[in-house]
């Protein structure tokens, strides 16, 4: 959520900076800038109402020792009263429109974050690795998971739906030994593992911006409420929602494993066949706690993080920063790492590394002190896929197949694995 005070201070520069992204806020903004005026004006004439009850009640008791009739002036009393709650309600109203249209605008993009109208536009950092050359036609990983008989969608979408899977035999330990693998990695880098519920309540969906606008994309608890995870950044950055951090505890970093689950509302078509897009998936998320001043510091900590766990296994990728216009709306920069896929013919998003600043933090009222007894500030919140397993599984699939039909096993994963290869 961004800051009213701010918006208030230069509008234009909020306009102009939310229009990259390729939407006009400037009628909300306007209307935000209306209701403050209206509420401060209503703040003020509750005030003089106030203080005239508090001049009027000293007198009352003067009156009556005089023996003065005292109607008249307890009618008054009462008017002034109504008025004050109804203009009390007319403001707490206003309180509530300002806060929904905050909910409802997204961060302003870093102004280091490149202009563009979508992913076309974003610009390539850098690469690492150089996409394998086969002999031979190589397979997508639904087929080589077929033949293997590790992946069965079939089987899923009978017991479930469309975009599930049942991972078999060496597709099951693979996918676990990927977990695994990440999670050692990051926890020998300092991170803390966590292991959070997989259902949160609405305050926690609210808290990362994933509600009120993404309701749709979410799995909703009939019965309670309760929301199924997109991503562990949820739970895990609201494990402080309504705390005051000390100062010296920052950067708090936190890697946490978790199945995620969403509706991909609005993707039909799109990554129909294989592991790249399903309605529950499973990933390791880093999540970050930062001063704002080393925020950004922290983003490329933690891009280069989730680079070095998919580096450790070989497989090609680049770094992209998004633009504006393909950047989440609760991001203020984005980079993603895309790990090479061979059936597709490129790069696909593999993590989404973003610095919120504090724009999460003032929506789950997540502070920090320096010292006791400084100001509380927001924290800055970060967080990237460290990385997601199915991708990764199919990424591996594919690019250490082998032309008699078995995948070589990454050396980083043999330990975890306790095979050199897949085979049937």
């Amino acid at each position: 959520m961004l800051d009213i005070k701010l918006i208030k201070e230069n509008p234009q520069y909020f306009k102009e900076r939310l229009a990259t992204r390729g939407k006009d806020f400037s009628a909300e903004i306007d209307k935000l800038l209306a209701l403050d005026t209206d509420r401060r004006a209503l703040i003020a004439d509750t005030e003089a109402r106030r203080a005239k009850q508090n001049q009027i009640s000293k007198e009352i008791p003067k009156l009556k020792k005089e023996g003065q009739d005292t109607t008249a002036i307890f009618a008054e009393m009462k008017e002034l009263s109504d008025s004050v709650k109804a203009d009390t309600d007319k403001i707490s109203a206003i309180d509530t429109e300002i806060e929904d249209i905050l909910l409802s605008i997204p961060n302003t993009p870093s102004e280091t974050v490149p202009v563009g109208a979508d992913d076309s536009e974003n610009v390539e950092v850098r690469r690492v690795g150089a996409p394998r050359e086969f002999s031979f036609e190589p397979l997508a990983h639904w087929d080589i998971g077929k033949n293997l008989d590790i992946l069965d969608p079939d089987t899923a979408a009978k017991v479930t739906g469309a975009r599930f899977h049942f991972y078999k035999g060496l597709g099951a330990r693979l996918e676990r030994a990927v977990i695994n693998y990440y999670l050692d990695t990051h926890t020998s880098n300092g991170y803390t593992e966590v292991f959070p519920p997989y259902m949160v309540n609405r305050d926690s969906m609210r808290g990362t911006g994933q509600l009120p606008k993404f309701e749709e994309d979410a799995f909703k608890v009939a019965n309670n409420g309760y929301f199924l995870i997109p991503t562990a950044e949820v739970p895990v950055t609201n494990m402080h929602r309504n705390e005051i951090l000390d100062g010296d505890r920052l950067t708090i970093k936190y890697c946490a494993y978790s199945a995620c689950f969403r509706a991909e509302a609005g993707s039909a078509g799109r990554d129909q066949r294989g592991l790249i897009r399903q309605h529950q998936f499973n990933k390791v998320e880093l999540v970050k706690f930062a001063k704002p001043e080393e925020s950004y510091a922290e983003l490329e900590s933690l891009t280069n993080d989730a680079c070095a766990a998919l580096e450790g296994l070989g497989l090609p990728y680049r770094v992209v920063a998004l633009s504006t216009g393909d950047m989440g709306f609760s991001s203020a920069k984005t980079y993603d790492v895309e790990v090479w896929m061979p059936s597709y013919n490129r790069y696909v998003e593999i993590s989404s590394c973003s610095n919120f600043e504090d724009y999460q933090a003032r929506r789950a009222n997540i502070k920090y002190k320096e010292t006791g007894d400084s100001k509380a500030r927001f924290v800055h919140t970060l967080n990237g896929s460290g990385l997601a397993i199915g991708r990764t599984v199919a990424a591996i699939l594919e690019n250490y197949q082998n032309e008699d039909g078995t995948v070589t096993i990454p050396e980083a994963l043999v330990p975890y694995m306790k095979h050199t290869k897949i085979e049937k």
